[in-house]
């Protein structure tokens, strides 16, 4: 008897076996995370996602793309949710929209659905990951979602007997770059090199490069920024160290069935159809031209004025004792006595600036800075205001930090500091979790 994998979009997949029929962090939507676009291009048949009858549903974690409401809103709401997730408000969240079974999975803990055996594993962040190990009619097969994979758990997974797929993270997402280009240095294309010794040390029939399968807008500089890795360059460094394992680009939509000894190409889902040119890759561009903040405000519609009122009013008397409530700051950059500027770039591409100063990790609103600026961010107004209301994610607010050339006291200083310490960063995400399925339940009700 053979198993049948397809792959829906992203991390997302679908086991089929003995008539059982489990889904992997399902999404439905193009795009997802407001500006994660299909790479390719899809369209969903919903009707037809709403008649499907499915098993069982697995989230390997909480963000936004593998949890999405919007998407779960499409599926019976008697098929059982599994969810790993150390918070519980998201249990909460996806109880409320109507499911009947919403059940926490528990690292190294089995849960079987038919034939299926499905564990989840610790990642190196158990906070928020889990690695997917699935048994199933003696085949073995890991999902590694977006995940790396832990040590210890390396050690159990590399003494299993043979590995006969692994859906693997093939991109190294360039998350921390593009939020401060003109330090960034440029992306190497190689894979990583813990990659290497794990993937070795599984040593699997086939290898999915899996996750990270989409791209930005058109207009985006990310597209060419984001993603060093490509098909091609992730396919050919694979085969180098592993000649005899098959890498297989399962796009979305298409599937492969297992057997015992061999592997097919299997029948693709009809209510996910692939839009124009199937096989592109990604192109990643050292020397891409970064556009300045101003000019990405442009691209984004103009908000009415009471949505322009509270963003300002947010920076203006909100955000210093938003910041100050949570503690955040841990480099001791942030401990001298420093000025901050937040530049607020309306869809004209005009800027309002705000400033702070931050002192022994307090900050205070002013009206301008009395030293030289020793930090800045600048964000699109659209962004800010749909990362308050809406819970976006860093991918799609298009920040940039430190964009310029300080003082010479300040720019040896500021060289070795986290950017993921930025005030606003802190302020609208530390200490915060399910901000944008909040948002999708309320649009949902």
């Amino acid at each position: 008897m053979s198993v049948l994998i397809s792959r829906i979009l992203h991390a997302g997949y679908i086991f089929e076996h003995d008539n059982v029929k489990i889904v992997f962090d399902p999404i439905f939507e193009n795009p997802f995370s407001v500006n994660n676009y299909a790479f390719p291009d899809v369209q969903f048949d919903l009707l037809q996602i709403q008649q499907q009858k499915w098993d069982a549903v697995f989230i390997s974690h909480y963000h936004d793309d593998h949890c999405s409401l919007t998407s779960l809103n499409h599926i019976d709401r008697r098929v059982p949710i599994y969810m790993y997730c150390v918070h519980d408000e998201f249990f909460a969240l996806v109880t409320a929209l109507g499911f009947r079974s919403v059940r926490a999975l528990r690292l190294n803990e089995a849960i079987c659905v038919g034939g299926f055996e499905v564990i989840p594993r610790p990642a190196l962040d158990r906070d928020i990951d889990s690695v997917l190990h699935i048994k199933v009619d003696g085949h073995n097969i890991l999902n590694v979602v977006d995940s790396w994979i832990d040590p210890e758990t390396m050690s159990l997974l590399k003494n299993e007997r043979s590995w006969d797929v692994v859906l693997w993270p093939f991109q190294t997402m360039r998350e921390l770059e593009v939020l401060s280009p003109r330090r960034a240095t440029a992306a190497t294309g190689l894979i990583p090199h813990e990659w290497v010794a794990q993937l070795q040390a599984l040593n699997p029939r086939i290898v999915v490069p899996s996750s990270c399968q989409f791209i930005q807008e058109t207009w985006s500089w990310y597209r060419q920024a984001f993603f060093p890795i490509s098909y091609r360059s992730f396919a050919r460094q694979v085969h180098a160290f592993l000649p005899s394992t098959q890498i297989v680009r399962l796009n979305p939509s298409r599937s492969i069935r297992l057997s015992e000894n061999h592997f097919a190409l299997g029948p693709s889902l009809d209510w996910l159809r692939i839009v124009g040119a199937e096989n592109g890759d990604y192109e990643y561009q050292a020397n891409v031209i970064v556009p300045s903040t101003s000019e990405i405000a442009k691209k984004f519609a103009a908000l009415s004025e009471d949505h322009e009122d509270y963003v300002y009013h947010y920076c203006q008397c909100l955000l210093a004792g938003r910041i100050n409530e949570i503690d955040p700051f841990e480099d001791p950059y942030f401990q001298s006595s420093r000025f901050w500027c937040l530049r607020v770039y309306d869809h004209n591409g005009h800027a309002r600036s705000f400033y702070y100063h931050i002192h022994k990790g307090q900050v205070v609103s002013v009206d301008s800075v009395a030293g030289p600026l020793g930090w800045l961010t600048e964000i699109p107004l659209a962004r800010l205001y749909g990362a308050l209301v809406n819970g976006e994610s860093l991918t799609s607010l298009y920040v940039r930090i430190n964009d310029m050339v300080f003082a010479a006291e300040i720019e040896k200083d500021i060289q070795s500091v986290d950017i993921l310490q930025d005030p606003l960063l802190c302020g609208l995400f530390n200490r915060t979790v399910s901000s944008y399925q909040q948002a999708q339940l309320r649009h949902l009700k």
